[in-house]
């Protein structure tokens, strides 16, 4: 559902709206087709998990508000796979995982670049 350019960036601000909602510091931030990549800073009481739940589900019920046709494709209500990842970083490591953030972005956009002319 995210191919089209205007659904990822509506999905990058709806996800920068949320996470400033919940004082979570986005650093990096790539929205794909498939797939999103943030790396963020969370306030210190907050766990990984309830960071997740908020960003997955107040993303999920703000994107269905803007986007009602995707509820047609979704009709269970899970925007999000139930699938995460997380990996905590050091300062030494946070230069490496900014780039990669970074590099996705690129990558998928040469994909689709290259998938258009098909």
């Amino acid at each position: 559902m995210l191919r089209k350019q205007e659904n990822k960036n509506l999905c990058e601000q709806i996800l920068r709206n949320v996470a400033a909602r919940y004082d979570i510091e986005i650093t990096e931030l790539s929205v794909m087709s498939d797939r999103i990549h943030i790396m963020v800073s969370l306030p210190p009481t907050m766990s990984v998990s309830k960071a997740f739940n908020l960003l997955k589900g107040a993303s999920a019920r703000e994107i269905f508000k803007n986007k009602p046709n995707f509820r047609k494709r979704y009709t269970r209500g899970h925007f999000w796979s139930p699938g995460k990842f997380y990996r905590s970083v050091g300062d030494m490591e946070l230069e490496t995982v900014t780039n990669y953030v970074r590099d996705q972005r690129l990558i998928q956009t040469t994909l689709d670049d290259s998938t258009c002319g098909n």
